[in-house]
């Protein structure tokens, strides 16, 4: 499709402000398989070609390789702002399987000056896309992508230099199957996102080169998806990695609600996300294949092979704006298949966030004006982990719709990283923090 000049503008201001069950292109190469692959013209580093056998434990370190930051200067004791290491790790997806995960960890040059040792901040990307080039931890050393294939912008790079400033060491997940060759990413999953943050901990704190042990405070980061599995991480954080103990999480734009935030998208600015939710459930729930089977007609399962291999760039110019009932054979929408299907409806509650009562304080943050995840599903949130006595900071943030999904979005990212950042550091230096559940009835 051409591109959309209205998604072309919104794309552009966003980079700026900033610096058949459908198989990835890039899945062509077999596992253990020592040859480089490519997805739309961006060749995949054999590094991301997972081993036949995996280790046993979760968080174990697979491989590991320097990673050339793009954005780096020389510096007296090393290049600034930090020596980046290129990770492949161990972890166990929502069906118990293993599986490996790709990442990077970032050792600063600034030193850390507060209180305790360096601490380690696992950071989870917001919304890369669902093609292997779209990796974040690919995005390090390339920012930006122009191909004329894909259109790639590595814009979660802004919060792990800014932490890296601080002396603040970095661990970064690509999340299941995004950069991995051998299968297919498992966008907005719960759990998978959740076990790969935690699983992104351990293995930075097993890196030889790294200054950060099992004595360094641990801090979650993450927006919009990214916001989505920290605060999974942190509910799951208990049963699931007990010896990761969290000194905070920020939890910005968190799509806790996906049946809320399905009608939210579809015909907006990033409707591609719904292809690649489709695709990603598809994966993790086979049972599932026979219900898309008898609504999406040939037209919606070209759109979730394309889409299998988009960046968000790509998903912006070729789907901004496209309704699912295009893509279905009795031409209701995603939101109303799922009102018909109570399998659908038992997978998304499955999915949802706010059910437990996540591990240390937690910071929720989301835009007043966010139509794109809406505000309301992730007020909810911060409601319901009060309820559950969690310590929570709600923080809603006040701005006005601009008329654009994407950047009503994006706008309290850039607006409150700052704020997020700092409380997040507070919580690493081992400053206590309280908490607003008493003003949530007068919040908005």
């Amino acid at each position: 499709m051409p591109p959309r000049p209205r998604m072309l503008a919104a794309a552009i201001a966003a980079a700026l402000a900033l610096g058949a069950q459908a198989v990835p292109a890039a899945a062509a190469g077999a596992a253990g398989d020592s040859a480089a692959t490519s997805s739309r013209g961006v060749e995949i580093p054999a590094f991301y070609n997972p081993p036949a056998e995996l280790p046993g434990a979760d968080g174990t370190l697979i491989r590991s390789e320097p990673l050339p930051l793009a954005l780096s200067l020389p510096g007296i004791d090393g290049p600034l702002p930090g020596r980046a290491t290129r990770l492949m790790y161990k972890s166990t997806d929502a069906n118990g399987e293993a599986v490996a995960v790709t990442g990077a960890y970032i050792e600063p040059a600034a030193g850390w000056h507060g209180d305790g040792p360096r601490p380690l901040v696992a950071v989870a990307p917001g919304t890369m896309g669902q093609g292997d080039q779209c990796a974040a931890s690919m995005a390090l050393e390339h920012p930006l992508r122009l191909n004329g294939q894909t259109v790639s912008v590595g814009y979660e790079d802004l919060s792990v230099y800014r932490l890296l400033l601080r002396g603040v060491a970095v661990v970064v997940t690509d999340y299941v199957g995004l950069g991995t060759t051998d299968r297919l990413h498992t966008y907005v999953n719960r759990v998978d996102g959740a076990h790969a943050v935690l699983d992104a901990v351990r293995a930075a704190r097993s890196l030889d080169s790294a200054s950060v042990t099992s004595d360094s405070r641990v801090g979650l980061f993450g927006y919009s998806q990214g916001g989505g599995a920290t605060a999974a991480a942190a509910e799951l954080q208990p049963a699931y990695a007990p010896d990761v103990q969290l000194a905070g999480t920020y939890a910005g734009a968190p799509p806790a609600d996906l049946t809320e935030v399905t009608k939210a998208i579809d015909g907006g600015d990033l409707a591609g996300a719904l292809g690649w939710s489709l695709n990603g459930f598809l994966q993790t729930e086979p049972a599932l294949r026979p219900i898309a089977d008898r609504y999406v007609n040939e037209a919606g399962e070209a759109a979730l092979k394309d889409l299998s291999t988009m960046c968000v760039g790509d998903a912006l110019f070729g789907y901004g704006g496209d309704s699912s009932t295009a893509w279905t054979k009795t031409g209701q929408s995603l939101s109303d298949i799922i009102r018909a299907e109570p399998a659908l409806q038992d997978f998304l509650a499955e999915q949802r966030i706010g059910t437990l009562k996540p591990a240390g304080p937690v910071r929720v943050a989301t835009g007043t004006s966010d139509d794109l995840v809406p505000h309301g599903q992730a007020r909810r949130l911060a409601a319901d982990w009060c309820d559950k006595g969690a310590k929570v900071t709600y923080v809603p943030v006040l701005l006005p719709g601009v008329g654009s999904g994407l950047l009503n979005h994006f706008a309290p990212l850039l607006t409150d990283q700052g704020n997020a950042i700092s409380w997040l550091t507070d919580r690493l230096s081992g400053k206590p923090t309280g908490s607003n559940c008493w003003s949530m009835p007068a919040q908005p």
